[in-house]
């Protein structure tokens, strides 16, 4: 189908969908939803719609309500646990000024939760992945590693300290992100999750028809993370990321092994990758700082395209 309503489909792998409904406004959407990540189910629920809403933060939009997906097998769980992930992630969206209408649940042999979001954005005010510039900065707002500790987690293996980093780093919202780049005048975002930095960071790359360069060394990584950057920990997510960008990835130098695990490794309520003009960099890297974001960092550029869509050097 085509519209000429529709600002943002599914054309460049874009965060959310965007439709235009006067000159002035234009709704934000997306829908997201997963089994649970951690034992605890509020902080399950918290991580659940930190996620979802994220999608309108990258866009630059602002969520406005919200409503639930539940998949639970009520016939084999107690119902106070899945009250606890709902209040969990009701938390959350009152924090974000979400307003929760309602939601659907069905019963399901596996958990499953989260959100479908709707937000608002000026149609001219969008920000897309496919706007990056050669010449530009690219600033990522969230250390990486979540992968690695939610499935050591999972198997009773994670350090108390590095599981609180990042379930702290995962419910964080990405509304001071969205603040600072807007006000840092940014030309292009996305947020990490499953696909990683490695396939985010290739959708924008090919949305906006030039080469992003990453610098490894710079990546900010969870505290302890790197301990667990290993098997039995890697998520099969890895290996399907790695594999979605080696045609188009060019590796220079001699990176640490383990550090190019966390370029691969699936993210779940990750920090939104930001391309800005060079000379605003510095200013939005402090700007999210401030707003609570402190592992936010330069992590690399843009170049105009070459024969990949991705560099990596060690």
């Amino acid at each position: 189908m085509t519209d000429p309503n529709l600002l943002v489909g599914t054309e460049t792998h874009d965060d959310a969908g965007v439709y235009k409904l006067t000159e002035d406004l234009a709704i934000v959407q997306t829908i997201d939803f997963f089994p649970p990540v951690v034992n605890d189910p509020f902080i399950y629920g918290q991580i659940a719609a930190a996620n979802a809403l994220s999608d309108v933060y990258a866009m630059g939009g602002t969520p406005k309500t919200a409503l639930n997906l539940v998949c639970y097998p009520d016939d084999r769980e107690p119902l106070d646990w899945l009250g606890e992930i709902i209040r969990g992630g009701a938390e959350r969206c009152q924090k974000a000024g979400v307003v929760v209408l309602g939601g659907h649940t069905v019963r399901d042999a596996e958990i499953k939760f989260g959100y479908a979001v709707t937000g608002t954005i000026h149609p001219q005010k969008i920000l897309t992945n496919a706007n990056a510039r050669p010449g530009d900065k690219l600033i990522l707002t969230k250390p990486l590693g979540t992968g690695f500790i939610t499935t050591a987690h999972r198997a009773d293996a994670c350090p108390a300290e590095v599981f609180a980093a990042a379930t702290a780093s995962m419910v964080q919202l990405n509304d001071i992100a969205r603040d600072a780049m807007l006000e840092a005048g940014a030309h292009a975002a996305t947020d990490i999750t499953g696909f990683g930095l490695a396939g985010h960071g290739f959708e924008m790359a090919e949305g906006s028809k030039c080469t992003l360069v990453l610098e490894l060394s710079r990546l900010p990584l969870i505290p302890g993370a790197e301990r667990l950057a290993h098997r039995p920990y890697l998520t099969r997510a890895s290996a399907t990321n790695a594999s979605y960008v080696a045609g188009s990835l060019r590796i220079e130098g001699k990176p640490d092994p383990m550090r190019l695990e966390f370029f691969y490794d699936a993210q779940t309520s990750g920090g939104l990758l930001i391309s800005v003009h060079t000379d605003r960099a510095e200013s939005l890297v402090a700007g999210v700082r401030a707003r609570g974001a402190t592992a936010a960092c330069i992590v690399g550029e843009v170049i105009e395209r070459t024969d990949v869509a991705l560099v990596v050097r060690g």
